[in-house]
C-alpha cells in the first residue's frame, strides 16, 4: 500500500485518479482550494484517508499546503495535478503580483516539491500543447505582451516537463515524469474533448504506484503509459535549470 497525494483532486482527472487509486487499496490525500470543494470530494471518495485544503493561487496558500502535507506524513509519491486552462480572457494577477496561470501550473508544483518531505516518485501534469510551448523566461508573467492564454498555458505545461526532468536530474533518488492525459471531457478539458476519458487518469495513477519496470524511470514523459516524445528544448539541461533558478527567486526557496 502506497501513500500517495494528489493535488487538485476535487474533481476532474484528479478526484478519478484518487477514486483508482484508492480502489487498488492504496492510501490517497485528496486536496481541495477551500472548504466546501473539500466536503465535496469526501463525499465523492468517502474510503480516502485524508483531503488537504489550501489555495494555491498564492505562495502563502502553496505554503500552507505543503506544511499540511508534512504534518500527515511522508508521502511515497505525490501527483500534481491541480492547474487551470486557457480560456481567462486577460491576465489574472495574484496577490503576490504574479501570473495566476503561472503560480498555480508552476509555481505550486515547484514550491511544494522543495518545501514536502522528499517522496519516492514524483508525477507532474503536463499536456499536448507543451509541444506549442516556448520555454522563454523574458516575460513568464505576461507583463509585457498581449495576453494570449492559449500560449500561456502551452507555456506553463512545458514548464511542467522541465521541472519533472529538472527534478530527476537533481534527485536521482526520486522518480521524477510528466504526463500528458490527453485532451478529455473535464470541466477544463470541456465537453467536446476527443480522447478517452477513462485513460485520462490511469497513467499518473501507474507512475505513482507500479512496480512494473517502465514505470520504474525517471526523466520521462508519458501518454497512456506510453513513452511519448518531447522536443528537444524539454530536454535542454540549461533551459530546465534557468526555470528551477528563476522560481527559486520568485519564491526564495531553492530545490
Amino acid at each position: 500500500m502506497a501513500h500517495i497525494l494528489i493535488t487538485g483532486s476535487s474533481d476532474g482527472l484528479g478526484l478519478m485518479a484518487g477514486r483508482l487509486l484508492v480502489g487498488q487499496g492504496h492510501a490517497v490525500t485528496l486536496h481541495a482550494r477551500n472548504d466546501q470543494r473539500a466536503a465535496h470530494a469526501r463525499a465523492a471518495v468517502p474510503d480516502a484517508e485524508n483531503v488537504l485544503v489550501g489555495d494555491l493561487g498564492s505562495l502563502d496558500g502553496i505554503r500552507s499546503l505543503a506544511a499540511a502535507a508534512n504534518a500527515a506524513g511522508r508521502f511515497d509519491a505525490v501527483i500534481h495535478n491541480a492547474g487551470i486552462g486557457f480560456r481567462e480572457p486577460r491576465r489574472v494577477q495574484t496577490v503576490d503580483g504574479l501570473s495566476q496561470l503561472f503560480t498555480i501550473n508552476v509555481l505550486a508544483p515547484y514550491l511544494l516539491t522543495a518545501l514536502m518531505t522528499r517522496p519516492g516518485r514524483l508525477v507532474y501534469l503536463s499536456s499536448g500543447l507543451a509541444r506549442s510551448g516556448d520555454p522563454d523566461l523574458s516575460d513568464p508573467q505576461w507583463t509585457d505582451r498581449r495576453w494570449s492564454g492559449t500560449q500561456a498555458y502551452s507555456d506553463s505545461k512545458l514548464f511542467d516537463v522541465l521541472l519533472a526532468f529538472g527534478v530527476a536530474r537533481r534527485w536521482p533518488d526520486v522518480l521524477s515524469n510528466s504526463v500528458e492525459p490527453g485532451w478529455v471531457a473535464t470541466r477544463m478539458g470541456g465537453p467536446g474533448a476527443p480522447d478517452d476519458l477513462d485513460q485520462g487518469p490511469v497513467t499518473q495513477a501507474w507512475l505513482a504506484v507500479s512496480d512494473d519496470p517502465a514505470a520504474m524511470v525517471t526523466g520521462r514523459h508519458f501518454y497512456h503509459r506510453q513513452e511519448r516524445f518531447v522536443s528537444a528544448e524539454a530536454q535542454d539541461a540549461t533551459l530546465q535549470d534557468a526555470l528551477l533558478d528563476y522560481c527559486a527567486e520568485l519564491t526564495g526557496t531553492a530545490i
